[in-house]
């Protein structure tokens, strides 16, 4: 058997035990067929299995054993293989839909929540008061964690059953990509945490595995690792915008390169995007959040979602716009619930003629009765085509093209090759509208840039990352605070996410962030 890049054999010689398990566990795989989005009919494969063999209440990190899934045989076939990677996109519309966004923008200046929802585990995150508690921080950890579990199932059986060597290219690739992109989410928001990179045979390997916290170093390797062996084998392999590709993984590790200050890695492997001209931005602006021109030439990578009460829809709809009754903007006069309504300062911080204002954020909302409320209201992916809270259909950009050019122009910047990284940056400007920007130094630059980003990926889930990488989060969300006569401030601690309670009641050994 050939080697597998990523995925080695379980460790038999780890002193940590594993001893919680869910009695009588049933184990769901709820495959959703996201092949090409609106192209295709949805397909739901189902699997359950009984665990009648476990023994205590609930397991660590969601990690369903593999070898549940051969009992029955499951990987067969080439479609075997494809239906377990649809399992995994199917998470991310869980992980995307909302629950990603609440540290990524409620936690920063450019969103808010609507006095209805105060003292709410939402609220947590707009007072930056985040508990260890927090349902959504222990979504986000079960949510990427069963992501990367399915991973592994996948990379351990590759080489099961004879297939066309595109088609394990592509499966493999995709796993690998998959794992990466929760991987980085995990490392950004908890700071160390377990690698697993094996998938489990038996409840034995199980408990015998090292489940402790691994420092941030060895989280960033492992992503590295994976998104450059996910490059090389879905090279040539031609999909969905919906999935994994060349593109999505060489983007992904730029941004992890810049993440980790590896300016020139980060330059050259974004070039190397752009080089390929598969993308470009598109004209209307608008038409990237709107459901009108989804799979465009400038996304890269996005997550798929319908409406039509599939189950496959998303809340951007009603937590984007303010907690109002009877707003005429739906139908069936739909309320919203203001969980992310955008900023004041947020609004204000678009330069006068820039028409990404107009496509992201009105100042007013009308009433069935005719009158305007005036109250903010964010406009990115919300369905205004449904009247039925969560089952909104416009896909999440989750990677597109703007972010490779400002990551690109960051990256020359820092690099001091500040009037090599005007260009890139002016591009981005000039479908908003606006001028080009000249003459700047290096330090100009980086304050245009954060400005930049800001309003170009305003509710898409970068702010906080934005300001977590530069070294900016406590600087500008404190100064936010103050200029609001805010009492909330951000401390040192919180810019990491508590470890989930649940999780330290099963595995003491892993240890709560300091602070909480």
């Amino acid at each position: 058997m050939r080697a597998v890049p990523g995925i080695t054999s379980p460790a038999r010689d780890s002193t940590t035990v594993r001893s919680h398990w869910r009695e009588h566990t049933h184990w769901a795989l709820n495959f959703h067929s996201k092949l090409e989005f609106i192209k295709m009919k949805k397909i739901v494969y189902i699997i359950s299995i009984i665990l009648v063999s476990l023994t205590s209440c609930k397991d660590f990190l969601s990690l369903s054993p593999e070898y549940q899934i051969n009992e029955i045989n499951y990987y067969q076939s080439e479609g075997d293989y494809e239906t377990a990677v649809i399992g995994i996109y199917n998470l991310l519309q869980g992980l995307h839909n909302l629950t990603i966004m609440y540290p990524a923008e409620l936690l920063t200046d450019n969103t808010e929540i609507n006095s209805y929802t105060w003292g709410s585990v939402v609220a947590e995150f707009d007072e930056a008061e985040v508990t260890s508690a927090n349902s959504t921080i222990n979504s986000i950890w079960t949510s990427c964690f069963t992501a990367i579990a399915y991973s592994n199932n996948i990379l351990s059986r590759i080489d099961d059953i004879e297939m066309s060597e595109s088609k394990q290219n592509q499966f493999q690739g995709e796993a690998l990509f998959l794992r990466a992109y929760c991987y980085f989410y995990l490392v950004r928001l908890y700071g160390d945490v377990p690698v697993v990179n094996v998938a489990f045979r038996s409840p034995d390997e199980i408990s015998s595995f090292d489940m402790s916290r691994q420092p941030v170093s060895a989280i960033y390797t492992v992503i590295k690792d994976d998104l450059t062996n996910a490059a090389t084998l879905l090279d040539g392999i031609e999909l969905s915008r919906g999935r994994a590709s060349k593109g999505a993984a060489k983007t992904l590790l730029g941004k992890v390169y810049l993440t980790l200050n590896e300016y020139e890695n980060a330059a050259g492997i974004l070039k190397e995007v752009i080089d390929m001209n598969a993308y470009s931005l598109v004209d209307d602006y608008g038409s990237l959040f709107d459901g009108t021109n989804e799979e465009s030439d400038e996304s890269i990578f996005e997550i798929g979602y319908l409406s039509g009460d599939l189950g496959e829809g998303n809340s951007f709809s009603s937590s984007y716009t303010p907690g109002l009754f009877n707003m005429a903007i739906f139908p069936n006069n739909m309320n919203g619930n203001g969980y992310m309504c955008p900023t004041q300062d947020l609004f204000d911080s678009y330069e006068e003629g820039d028409e990404r204002k107009t496509a992201s954020v009105i100042d007013s909302v009308l009433l069935t009765d005719g009158t305007y409320e005036y109250t903010l209201c964010g406009l990115k992916f919300v369905d205004f085509s449904t009247g039925t809270s969560g089952d909104g259909g416009v896909n999440y950009t989750a990677l597109r093209y703007a972010d490779v050019l400002l990551m690109y122009a960051e990256a020359l910047n820092e690099s001091n090759q500040t009037s090599d990284a005007l260009p890139y940056l002016n591009e981005v400007r000039e479908r908003a509208g606006l001028e080009d920007l000249s003459g700047l130094s290096k330090e100009e630059f980086f304050l245009a840039m954060e400005k930049e980003r800001r309003v170009e990926f305003f509710h898409e889930g970068h702010r906080w990352f934005d300001l977590l990488r530069t070294d900016r989060a406590k600087a500008v969300l404190n100064a936010y605070f103050e200029s609001t006569g805010s009492s909330y401030s951000l401390d040192d601690y919180e810019l990491l996410m508590p470890i989930p309670d649940d999780e330290l009641e099963i595995s003491p050994e892993l240890e709560q962030n300091d602070g909480y």
